[in-house]
């Protein structure tokens, strides 16, 4: 199948065909003067004078294909102008395909209807200062040479959709209605500073090498979809008042947005900008999206302000990446955006959610004095090469869950929460939190983490940090869960851990408690303990006995979170051993006592365990706190010393004291003497006449001296005797838990 050549092909108005050969059967082109069988350009001069004299601003003008020398184009025009006004006047004028071949100067000219569409300018293009009343159409219209037209005025559409413009393109201080430069293509500079868009404005799929819009005003939509910007582009201080796309627009130049204004929606989306992008002081006040964004050269978004949402999602940002003081009204979304180079946060205002879920920071991210007020989300992000990250204020939620730090890190935060779940440091950390409450379940911990409150207020430039919305909170750090992490490499200083869920933490007994660190404390004055009043022994407590015994009915006690599973006694009795066991191997006996009571109340509330070893625990208990209650077993030996002397005195020391009688033989010379002692004889009489002075300090004799395992060497009755026996063996034991247990306390 073959096709006709285009140029074969006749036009679609009656031509002139001045020309015609076997090689080009159409000729000119030119559409025929009415009354005339050739086009204007072929008319005799005498004819083509009675033609032109004939001509009145009010005459339809059709010339379309015609070829223009530039002294014709001027008869044209000069035969259009108003006798009254002088003005040069084109109401209504068809130069669909014409040919210009000298410079084309409109310039001034108002026009009402005209087409230019597939016109071909060989020279200059001059409409400066036009007007166009109507429709003004340049579609496909070639521009060899300059094409001027600033200052001209558009009342309704113009549309240069497929126009070519080889030389400079100058519209700067136009006025357009609707513009339509729907895959135009600007091989030289374009410039359309300071014009004015009262409604749609359609760039999409065009080409500039050099386009100015600085100053530029569009009141309503701005279309710049898939548009190619192969040298720079300029919008700086533009107005966009209706939304504006750039959806998939290329920049392989610098752009600068410098001071725009985006009234409407701003949508950026797969665009690429191949060098700097500078958006300093730009305003948005709808939503901007710049998702699947590439950014290759630097993207300076400096004080900007986002009154709507603001989405980098999934944007690569290759070169420096500065949003220092930006304020995001809105929700900002950096979910899955590279940083391959610094990224600037420092001093930027985040009203609302900030969520930078899987982004990956490739080299330094600076968020010093950056405020959150709702919540900041860095769940799954990398972290390679960040050596501090902030100081920075989050009134919300600041959640580091499943991030991971490939080098050193600082992290300094005042924030309400703060959830490092599943957070993985491959290299040393340093965590300096104010007002935080810390959840580090299942972090992966590989070497030195230190976590510590920062007692004063953090600075950023010898500036402090915006903390106000924290007001009112406690300024200490609170971590509320180590469930699932290796304590071999963890520090703790001046946290708070009355909350702390440890069950589950490994090598527990290497974590590291430097400062105050703060445990629960078991509930004070008197409580009910089933159905029974209890008083609770002031100690260090996990939280999760706190649940268990709230659980169990006892009340002082808190009660586990919702959606806390409960710990039992045999659970918490190991976490107990280690803690005691850190607390030792740190030379902290004094401390390491509470965890020891701790362990023992867990084994004594182990039903799992044997019940005579349950009741060896019970007896111990109840006797001496554990061998850590001084008061319990003096008030025990106390009583003991008393129940003592009360026995003996009423039972244990005879009537009277037995004298020894010595009896002796005379057989010859010989003398043989025999002594016996009499069995001592039980006090009689009433119980109250025992109860006597003489007969009490005894008693208080023997028993004093079973206290010190000592015998009194005194006769008893029988009753008394295995008292004594039960007191050397009982009184001293307690003696020796009550010494236990002061010791325990002021060892060093």
């Amino acid at each position: 199948m073959t096709t006709t050549s285009p140029h074969l092909e006749p036009p679609p108005w009656p031509h002139c065909a001045v020309g015609a050969s076997p090689d080009d059967p159409v000729g000119c082109r030119g559409h025929l003067v009415d009354s005339y069988d050739t086009c204007l350009a072929h008319l005799p001069e005498v004819l083509r004078a009675t033609y032109l004299a004939g001509l009145a601003p009010e005459t339809e003008v059709i010339l379309s294909g015609t070829t223009f020398t530039g002294d014709l184009l001027q008869r044209l025009l000069r035969a259009l102008r108003d006798p009254n006004s002088e003005q040069l006047l084109v109401r209504q004028a068809r130069f669909e395909a014409a040919t210009f071949t000298d410079t084309a100067d409109f310039g001034g000219v108002a026009f009402g209807d005209v087409w230019f569409d597939g016109a071909v300018f060989s020279g200059d293009a001059v409409f400066r200062g036009a007007s166009f009343a109507g429709s003004a159409g340049f579609c496909g219209a070639s521009f060899l040479g300059s094409a001027g037209f600033s200052r001209a005025v558009f009342s309704r559409a113009a549309d240069f959709s497929g126009a070519v413009f080889s030389l400079d393109a100058r519209f700067d201080n136009a006025s357009f209605a609707d513009a339509a430069f729907v895959g135009a293509a600007f091989s030289g500079d374009a410039w359309f500073g300071a014009a004015t868009f009262s409604h749609d404005a359609h760039f999409d799929h065009a080409t500039f090498t050099e386009a100015n819009f600085r100053g530029a005003e569009f009141a309503g939509g701005a279309g710049f979809s898939r548009v190619a910007f192969s040298g720079g582009a300029v919008f700086d201080r533009a107005v966009f008042s209706g939304g504006a796309s750039l959806r998939g627009a290329v920049f392989a130049g610098d752009a600068g947005f410098g001071g725009a204004h985006f009234v409407g929606d701003a949508r950026f989306g797969e665009a690429t900008f191949s060098r700097s992008a500078d958006f300093r002081s730009v305003t948005f006040s709808g939503d901007a999206w710049f998702t699947r964004v590439t950014f290759s050269g630097s993207a300076r978004f400096s004080s900007v302000t986002l009154a709507g949402s603001a989405r980098f999602d999934v944007t690569t940002f290759s070169g420096e990446a500065a949003f220092q003081r930006t304020a995001f009204s809105g929700g900002a979304s950096f979910v899955r955006a590279e940083f391959s180079k610094s990224a600037d946060f420092s001093e930027a205002v985040f009203s609302g959610d900030a969520a930078f879920r899987r982004a990956a920071f490739s080299d330094g991210a600076a968020f010093g004095a950056a405020t959150f007020s709702t919540g900041a989300f860095f769940s799954d992000a990398t972290f390679e090469n960040v050596s501090q990250l902030g100081p920075l204020a989050c009134q919300g939620k600041l959640d580091l869950s499943g991030a991971r730090f490939g080098g050193p890190v600082t992290i300094k935060a005042a924030t309400a929460f703060f959830s490092c779940m599943r957070t993985r440091w491959d290299s040393t950390a340093t965590l300096r939190l104010r007002y935080a409450t810390v959840d580090l379940t299942d972090a992966v911990i590989e070497y030195p983490l230190s976590v510590a409150t920062c007692p004063s207020a953090f600075t950023h430039d010898r500036r402090p940090v915006d903390e106000s919305g924290l007001a009112g909170l406690d300024p200490s750090a609170r971590i509320t869960s180590l469930s699932g992490v290796d304590a071999a490499h963890l520090a703790l200083t001046d946290v708070d851990l009355s909350a702390c869920r440890l069950t589950g933490t490994f090598h527990l007994d290497q974590l590291r408690l430097e400062g105050r660190c703060a445990f629960a404390a078991t509930p004070t004055g008197l409580h009910r303990h089933g159905a029974l009043p209890a008083r609770w022994t002031q100690r260090r407590a996990l939280a999760e006995e706190h649940h268990w015994r709230a659980a169990t009915g006892s009340t002082g006690w808190t009660p586990a979170p919702s959606g806390t599973s409960l710990q039992q006694p045999a659970s918490l009795a190991p976490v107990y051993r280690q803690l005691r066991k850190s607390f030792e191997d740190a030379k902290n006996e004094p401390d390491a006592a509470d965890f020891y009571y701790g362990e023992m109340e867990m084994r004594r509330h182990d039903r799992d365990r044997p019940s005579s070893e349950r009741a060896l625990l019970t007896l111990y208990w109840a006797v001496s706190g554990y061998g850590l209650r001084a008061s319990r077993a003096l008030a025990w030996l106390v009583g003991a010393m008393a129940a003592t002397t009360l026995i003996m005195m009423l039972w244990g020391i005879p009537k009277d004291h037995p004298q020894s009688v010595t009896t002796g033989h005379l057989t010859g010379q010989n003398v043989s003497l025999t002594t016996d002692d009499p069995a001592p004889v039980n006090p009689s009489g009433p119980l109250r006449s025992r109860l006597t002075s003489q007969r009490w300090e005894r008693s208080l004799r023997i028993v004093v001296n079973s206290v010190f395992f000592r015998s009194s060497g005194q006769n008893l009755t029988a009753a008394g005797t295995y008292t004594e026996m039960a007191s050397r063996l009982t009184e001293p034991a307690l003696l020796g838990l009550a010494v236990l247990a002061v010791r325990g306390r002021v060892r060093r």
